[in-house]
C-alpha cells in the first residue's frame, strides 16, 4: 500500500511539534535518525511533564489534592498504555525504570516457580535486556537454550521447532531486532508454546513504535516496552496478562500492595514521566481517526507504519546501489520489517562511518546496540558492529538523501 503526498504533508507539518528539529550542527539541521535508541519528544510530552512538576508533584495515597492527583495520573497512565497495547485494562500495565530493570525483577520471580532442569528458550537475535536476565538463571540450574539465527538476521523456525518440548518453561523473544528490524512471528512462537503449556514472553521496545500492538489477539503472557521509543520519556511497561502477576513471588516491600500491578513496582514511580507516557500515547492517538482512543491509536499507528515504510525502503535500495556497502537483514519485499537499517562500508569501521555521518548533523549508532548477540553470530562484532539507521515519524526523504550523499561520498575515499 503506497502513502499519498497529501499524507505525507501532514505529517510533515507535525515536525513543527519537535522543539529539537531546529537545531543545527556544523551548518546542518540536525537529522535524529538515531530513533532506535530513543525518539525525540514533542512539545505536548514535554508540556505534561512540565505542567506535573508545576502544578502538582506529589507523592501517592494521601489525603490532600495533589497527591489525589497523582494517584489519578497513575491510573489515567495505565489506562492508556492499556489502550495503547490492547491490554482488558490498566490492572495489567505495571511500570518500572526501564524494560531491563522490569525484566530482571520478572525473571527472579518466574525462576521461584522453576525447578532445576527446567528450561527457557532466548533467541540469537534478541537485545541483551531479554537474554542476560534468563540467562543469570543457570545458576539456579534452569537449562537456558538459544534458537537459533539465518544470515538474513531471521530467526530458524525450524531450530525454533525443535527446542520448544515437554520441559519449556518459557519462551523469551523479541518481536522486532533492534539491530536489524527484522519482524519475529510472535503466532507462531504462541502456537509452539501452548503446545507444551509454556509462557510466552515478548520485548516489544522496537516494535511499539512501529506497529500497532493487540496483547490480547496475540496471546501473550508478558510484554514488555520503554516509553522513549515512541516519543515519550523514560519509563519501562510491563504487560502481565490479567491474573498472572499475581500468582508470581516478587521481590516487594511487606508495605508495599501485593496485588497487580502493584507487585512488582518497588518504590515511588516517577510521576512526572508517567505524565509524559500518558501524552505520548494520546500523541500517537492524534495521526489516527475514530470515536474511541484505541481506534485512533491503532490508525495513527497504521499511517506512520505507512510513511515510516516509505523511507525505510527508499533508505535500503539507496545503500544497495553505493559501491562497497554491504546492508543487512531482510528486504522490504518481505513485508512486515521494521524502518531499521544497517550497513557496513568496505574498509570503514562503523564508529568512522557514523563519526563522519554526525559531522555533517547526521545522528546515527554504531557498534552492537546492547544486540551483541545476532552482531557477534554474524560475524560482525570483530569488525566494529554495523552503522544502524533508524527511522521515525519526524523524519524526512530529505534526510534519507543527505545520509546517501554522504555514504557515497565516504564509499569514494
Amino acid at each position: 500500500m503506497r502513502i499519498s503526498s497529501k499524507t505525507i504533508h501532514s505529517i510533515h507539518e507535525r515536525r513543527s511539534d519537535f522543539p529539537s528539529l531546529t537545531r543545527t550542527h556544523n551548518g546542518q539541521p540536525v537529522a535524529y535518525l538515531d530513533g532506535p535508541a530513543g525518539t525525540q519528544m514533542p512539545r505536548q510530552v514535554v508540556d505534561a511533564i512540565v505542567h506535573y512538576y508545576t502544578t502538582c508533584n506529589a507523592n501517592t495515597h494521601g489525603q490532600f489534592v495533589t497527591t489525589r492527583e497523582s494517584d489519578a495520573l497513575i491510573e489515567s497512565t495505565r489506562n492508556s498504555m492499556a489502550t495503547f497495547l490492547g491490554a482488558v485494562g490498566g490492572h495489567c500495565i505495571s511500570f518500572g525504570a526501564n524494560m531491563t530493570t522490569l525484566n530482571f525483577s520478572l525473571s527472579k520471580a518466574i525462576a521461584r516457580r522453576l525447578c532445576p532442569g527446567d528450561e527457557i528458550l532466548i533467541t540469537q537475535l534478541d537485545h541483551e535486556a531479554n537474554r542476560g536476565p534468563w540467562l543469570s538463571l543457570r545458576d539456579q540450574g534452569i537449562v537456558v537454550r538459544e534458537v537459533g539465527i539465518r544470515g538474513d538476521a531471521s530467526l530458524d523456525y525450524a531450530d525454533f521447532r525443535a527446542k520448544v518440548n515437554e520441559r519449556t518453561r518459557l519462551v523469551a523473544m523479541g518481536w522486532a531486532s533492534n539491530a536489524f528490524g527484522t519482524v519475529n512471528d510472535v503466532r507462531r512462537a504462541r502456537e509452539l508454546t501452548y503446545k507444551v503449556g509454556a509462557l510466552l514472553l515478548v520485548d516489544a521496545v522496537h516494535y511499539a513504535p512501529h506497529f500497532s500492538i493487540d496483547v490480547s489477539s496475540a496471546g501473550v503472557d508478558f510484554l514488555l516496552c520503554s516509553a522513549y521509543k515512541f516519543y515519550g520519556p523514560h519509563v519501562g511497561m510491563l504487560y502481565c496478562r490479567e491474573g498472572l502477576l499475581d500468582q508470581l513471588q516478587t521481590d516487594r516491600l511487606r508495605v508495599a500492595d501485593p496485588s497487580a500491578p502493584f507487585r512488582i513496582e518497588t518504590g515511588t514511580l516517577n510521576h512526572a514521566a508517567l505524565a509524559g507516557v500518558n501524552a505520548a500515547v494520546e500523541y500517537i492517538a492524534s495521526f489516527g481517526q475514530g470515536s474511541s482512543q484505541r481506534e485512533r491509536v491503532v490508525s495513527g499507528m497504521k499511517l506512520l507504519e505507512l510513511y515510516e515504510r516509505h523511507l525505510g525502503e527508499t533508505l535500503y535500495k539507496g545503500l544497495l546501489r553505493v559501491p562497497g556497502v554491504t546492508v543487512y537483514g531482510q528486504p522490504f519485499s518481505i513485508g512486515h520489517r521494521a524502518p531499521t537499517v544497517s550497513f557496513t562500508i568496505e574498509g570503514r569501521r562503523a564508529k568512522e562511518v557514523s563519526a563522519h555521518l554526525g559531522d555533517k548533523g547526521i545522528c546515527t549508532w554504531d557498534g552492537h546496540f546492547y544486540a551483541i548477540r545476532p552482531i557477534e553470530v554474524l560475524g560482525l562484532l570483530d569488525r566494529g558492529g554495523v552503522t544502524r539507521i533508524g527511522i521515525s515519524l519526524y523524519n524526512t526523504l530529505e534526510e534519507i538523501e543527505r545520509v546517501l550523499v554522504e555514504v557515497r561520498r565516504i564509499s569514494q575515499t
